[in-house]
């Protein structure tokens, strides 16, 4: 391959896409806004350009803003630039989805240094794992670490240099403890100067997104991955667009407009395309492409677009087309060569968004979402839990779910509940879910909306157990105290100790060598009736039965609950968790002495 065809080839690299994720408030949207405003101030007159919910910062920029580092990290960048989605979040972040993984080729994951790890962070890095997307760690906040000294717009190699020991040592420990609580989520990372291989290990840059310490670090790593490991991925391609959309939105004096985020290809005005609908594949035709004008600032308002006739791979864009209402957000985009090909595109979407909208005549739950894209991360959520879903799709819960909901109730509780995901429900539907007692769980954080409905099931089935519990004779080992014996029968009233277990009313009772001695009338202290009495405690009983103290039983005797065989398999079958290690010692001496008398006790023993 000659030079000259080497250098175009390197030069057709396309600028990878980078998200911003993290929890609230640590700092998504002012990193952003750092980063672009850093761009605006170093960029040459022209050079900056902005998409609709993106801004691309050029590559020349990049190698001012990390100009101070060259000493340190040498790099030469081939990519054109980053193009930075400007809609921070994972909600939106899991809209960028593509057959195969995510439209993101890499994501800064921003946590508050000084807070870890938080409910959103972990939501993030659940999406970023199932979607396989590179990911860095901006640590920021610095400046809030007691006693730092802020140097703006410095790399934060040169600033900790001019840090008190105290201040080093601090970030240390912290950064050590970040180290520590990303390792319990999976994530293998490391302070960005010790790591090694950025294939396996997650660089933790600290920064500060308000003076701009660490941003050229943030910015030359993130350049050097993305053209170190994704040169064939970047490779920038000539044909038919490719993209996701992002969000479906009314547009003034347009109608509904669809932003899109190109990953691939080039898209031209009155290009033929096709995008997944509520009730099936939408085929439209591009009227205009918006971008905003050219801008002196990158964070002047969205709202002044103008038209332009052609745009490339990667971009963030809006389209403006006829009948495309009921497009869905995180839907495939797909331009369709020449007309013969639409029933071919037609199918691919199809094929592609059936994969997430799923509909099973089988046990499982309902779960809705408000786009294509939670609705997939929803889906990879339930599936790690290995939970069934019956129906998943996007918008609204239906009457016609919620009668879904409760055909599986009816065999299985626990699968009979509904997962609305941002979605509100329609009031026939909620009307129907109060009637028919459907469990509903809401939310707009993935994980915690699955960990809530899991948490349902485990306490609902320890009330089960507990109910079930409450039925059946537990495990107890009693010690009738000498010298308490108050009346000797009809019923017989004695002082006990119990060493173990739980004696109840009701509770018969049975002799060191099996034989039965009737059964826990009542329980009393210091003359106040118990329903039971558990190991240490020491209380008055009464034992009805034809009984007496003297004769069938004495002073100093020890009793046992005299478990019925049904009881005792159903203890070890179903309800041993529920009890204490104490209390399956008592089971097995209990059943060792029934194994004596009844040859089926002795079978049970082997379950123990």
């Amino acid at each position: 391959m000659s030079i000259a065809i080497q250098q175009k080839n390197k030069r057709r690299l396309r600028q990878p896409i980078v998200v911003v994720l993290g929890h609230v408030d640590h700092g998504k949207t002012t990193l952003l806004d750092k980063i672009r405003g850093t761009a605006v101030v170093k960029k040459e007159p022209g050079e900056m350009t902005q998409h609709v919910g993106a801004s691309l910062v050029p590559v020349s920029v990049i190698e001012k803003i990390a100009a101070p580092l060259k000493k340190v990290i040498r790099f030469k960048l081939d990519i054109p630039g980053l193009l930075f989605i400007d809609t921070p979040g994972h909600e939106l972040f899991s809209n960028l989805r593509r057959r195969g993984g995510s439209v993101a080729d890499l994501a800064i994951l921003v946590i508050d240094i000084n807070e870890g790890v938080m409910p959103q962070t972990i939501e993030s890095i659940e999406i970023l794992k199932a979607r396989k997307t590179p990911f860095i760690v901006a640590a920021n906040k610095i400046d809030k670490i007691p006693g730092w000294r802020s140097y703006p717009d410095e790399p934060i190699i040169e600033s900790l240099k001019k840090q008190s020991s105290n201040v080093v040592k601090k970030l240390e420990a912290l950064i050590y403890q970040l180290v520590g609580q990303l390792a319990e989520k999976g994530v293998n990372a490391e302070y960005f100067e010790r790591v090694r291989d950025f294939m396996t290990t997650v660089p933790i840059v600290p920064v500060s997104a308000k003076t701009g310490e660490g941003i050229p670090e943030l910015l030359a790593i993130m350049a050097g991955m993305a053209q170190r490991y994704m040169t064939e991925r970047l490779r920038y391609a000539e044909g038919p667009a490719k993209g996701v959309v992002l969000e479906v939105k009314e547009q003034p004096g347009y109608g509904t407009a669809l932003d899109v985020v190109l990953y691939d290809g080039v898209l031209h005005e009155k290009d033929l395309f096709v995008i997944a609908g509520m009730n099936g594949p939408i085929v439209s035709r591009v009227r205009a492409i918006l971008m905003p004008k050219p801008l002196i600032d990158i964070r002047v308002a969205k709202t002044d677009l103008a038209p332009v006739e052609e745009v490339s791979a990667a971009a963030g864009i809006r389209i403006i087309a006829p009948g495309i209402d009921e497009a869905i957000a995180g839907s495939p985009f797909y331009v369709i060569p020449n007309e013969t090909e639409i029933e071919n595109y037609k199918r691919m979407v199809l094929e592609e968004v059936s994969a997430i909208r799923i509909k099973k005549d089988i046990n499982g739950v309902i779960v809705k979402a408000d786009t294509l894209g939670t609705l997939e991360a929803l889906i990879e959520a339930l599936s790690r839990k290995s939970i069934p879903i019956r129906i998943a799709d996007v918008g609204p819960l239906t009457r016609r779910e919620v009668i879904e909901a409760s055909i599986v109730a009816k065999t299985d509780k626990y699968l009979g509940a509904i997962l609305l995901f941002n979605v509100k429900m329609m009031p026939d539907a909620e009307e129907l879910a109060k009637k028919e007692n459907i469990k509903i769980f809401s939310g707009n954080i993935i994980y915690k909306l699955v960990e809530d409905y899991v948490t349902w099931i485990e306490e609902e089935k320890k009330k089960e157990l507990q109910r079930e519990l409450e039925l059946v004779v537990l495990p107890a080992k009693i010690k009738i105290l000498p010298g308490f014996v108050f009346r000797r029968s009809d019923p017989a009233i004695v002082g006990v100790e119990v060493l173990g277990g739980v004696v109840r009313s009701g509770t018969p009772l049975m002799r060191i060598d099996g034989k039965n001695v009737g059964e826990i009338l009542q329980i009393q202290h210091m003359g106040v009736p118990l329903k039971e009495a558990r190991k240490g405690q020491e209380v008055a009983i009464s034992i009805k039965g034809h009984v007496m103290v003297g004769r069938h039983i004495k002073e100093g005797d020890i009793l046992y609950s005299d478990i019925p065989l049904s009881h005792a398999k159903l203890i070890i079958s179903k309800l041993k968790s529920m009890l204490d290690e104490d209390s399956i010692q008592i089971l097995k001496e209990i059943i060792r002495i029934k194994a004596s008398l009844d040859p089926a006790f002795a079978a049970l023993l082997m379950q123990l």
